[in-house]
């Protein structure tokens, strides 16, 4: 629809769809080089619970940073997806941050030590194919109480 709408108000809509559609098509990337490179940034930990009622709880825990993701956070939050996608027995997610704070982002102190505008996008990359796929899940977003 978005996209149907961009077209009808806008004549140069089809070309900036397009320019879009090629510029994610042509950034491929090797996701286990991508969590190679994560992994070099420590801290934190992505925690998962899962109980018998079939309710599961994330928990991004790094409180010392206000629960901002690091590199490594990044490879466990796609692990514990991969998990929660498994888990057959499933029925809803609630996802919470330690210590009284939900996620104050990205440790930008750990990230930038980045070499190449390439790594930023890879990063960038595997966290929109993770995030999506816990969209998928059925997140429900708490504060910690």
């Amino acid at each position: 629809r978005w996209a149907q709408r961009c077209d009808n108000t806008n004549p140069s809509g089809r070309i900036f769809i397009l320019h879009l559609v090629l510029v994610y098509t042509e950034m491929d990337f090797d996701q286990e080089e991508t969590k190679a490179k994560l992994l070099g940034f420590p801290g934190g930990s992505i925690d998962l619970s899962k109980q018998e009622s079939g309710i599961a709880v994330l928990k991004i825990n790094n409180p010392s940073h206000m629960n901002a993701f690091t590199g490594t956070m990044m490879v466990q939050l796609e692990e514990k997806v991969s998990l929660l996608e498994e888990w057959a027995d499933g029925k809803g997610l609630i996802l919470q941050g330690a210590a009284g704070t939900f996620c104050s982002g990205l440790d930008l102190n750990a990230f930038k030590q980045l070499s190449k505008p390439q790594d930023g996008m890879e990063m960038c990359m595997f966290m929109q194919n993770v995030l999506t796929r816990l969209l998928r899940q059925g997140a429900i977003f708490m504060p910690h109480h």
